[in-house]
């Protein structure tokens, strides 16, 4: 697809940005068109550079900012410095979209808040994701992923009762909070289509993460405040009845989601599961017994012969793969979601494309992450900042 058939084609983005929640965000519109200018600190850059995943480093910076800024410019500014501050005031105000995610109150100090940017670019669509929201008891605490897990009670979903609270294996709360300011930014562009002014878009991990839950909240808020209970074995959802959840195989793994106990119990020829088969209300009082009832018929075959036994009669059941599994498959491959990006010393990596198809096509961004500063002299001479 031709860069100017994008959405988002001509938007600027200034990302104030780092670490992954603002990022992600900039990352989206970037990958719908927008030119995203980030602006790094002379000589640190962005904090994420060295969040290192396992230990695999490419050029200095870690593999975590080369795939979440990919496409995206960089200009060094130093926000104490006079001169600089003037110069990204003078880019804002060329700009569509303004970033940040700068713990509440460190951007109002430094005259670039959402009121501030409006004497000199009430246009701007603004930004802003924290950890916690802009005030209360946790406003000021480090607005970290694995922090605002711990506050939300989502480790509690995961893993099987008994067993703690159990972390996602991902930085979700980043994810999902960049994602959803997105739709917001989105949103208000449309606004600002309409009635020419911009506004102040804000999430928090925290309230992404509250969001995240929001079917499990319902039930609890409703049923009398009972807390999430877990299944002991093989849990996959704290709110689902058996025989939902992984099961081992004699090889592998294999998920197995909402099924009535009652035609699960014909193909596998469970007569054990006979007694719970008409009595739907003890598929989930029961499930650890029906769960662990099937997890040791699962055991004695092969994953993909129970998918032959299962798949035919549409029960929702899927292999487990590894990444190595997936990534080879011929329906991972006809989605076309990897690339190879090109670093500005000339060398290539391989990274995930945009999860969107526009009028069929996936955009591709095949620039990779930017150095730090690295379009400072260009942006500079075409802004005249």
């Amino acid at each position: 697809m031709p860069p100017d058939h994008l959405p988002l084609t001509g938007l600027l983005v200034i990302d104030l940005s780092q670490f992954l929640a603002g990022p992600y965000a900039s990352l989206r519109l970037q990958d719908l068109g927008a030119r995203v200018i980030k602006v790094e600190r002379p000589g640190k850059g962005d904090l994420s550079r060295s969040l290192y995943l396992s230990d695999t480093m490419l050029d200095g910076d870690s593999t975590i900012f080369h795939a979440i800024n990919r496409g995206k410019q960089s200009i060094a500014l130093d926000l104490k410095n006079a001169g600089d501050m003037a110069a990204l005031k003078k880019l804002i105000s060329k700009a569509d979209v303004v970033i940040q995610n700068f713990r509440p109150g460190v951007i109002e100090r430094l005259g670039l808040g959402y009121d501030d940017m409006q004497k000199f670019a009430p246009h701007i669509v603004y930004g802003s994701v924290s950890g916690y929201g802009p005030d209360g008891p946790w406003a000021r605490y480090p607005g970290q992923d694995l922090l605002a897990q711990a506050r939300s009670g989502v480790m509690w979903l995961n893993g099987d009762d008994g067993q703690g609270p159990v972390p996602f294996g991902l930085a979700i709360a980043d994810m999902f909070a960049g994602a959803n300011l997105v739709q917001g930014i989105l949103a208000s562009l449309v606004r600002k289509g309409i009635s020419g002014t911009g506004c102040h878009v804000e999430t928090s991990l925290l309230e992404s993460m509250i969001d995240f839950q929001f079917e499990m909240l319902a039930t609890h808020l409703n049923d009398g405040g009972r807390p999430p209970r877990r299944a002991t074995h093989r849990s996959a959802h704290a709110g689902l009845s058996a025989p939902y959840g992984v099961y081992q195989t004699l090889d592998g793994y294999i998920a197995i989601a909402m099924t009535p106990i009652d035609r699960l119990a014909d193909l596998l020829g469970l007569p054990a599961l006979d007694v719970f088969a008409s009595a739907p209300e003890s598929w989930f009082a029961e499930r650890d017994t029906i769960k662990q009832i099937i997890a040791t018929h699962l055991a004695d075959a092969t994953t993909d012969h129970w998918l032959a036994l299962l798949e035919p009669h549409d029960i929702w059941c899927a292999k487990v793969l590894e990444w190595q599994d997936l990534l080879k498959h011929e329906a991972f491959q006809r989605l076309d979601m990897l690339q190879s990006v090109e670093r500005c010393d000339g060398r290539t990596m391989r990274l995930t494309r945009s999860p969107l198809r526009i009028n069929g096509h996936r955009p591709a961004s095949r620039q990779g992450a930017p150095s730090i500063g690295a379009d400072s002299a260009s942006i500079r001479k075409e802004f005249d900042i």
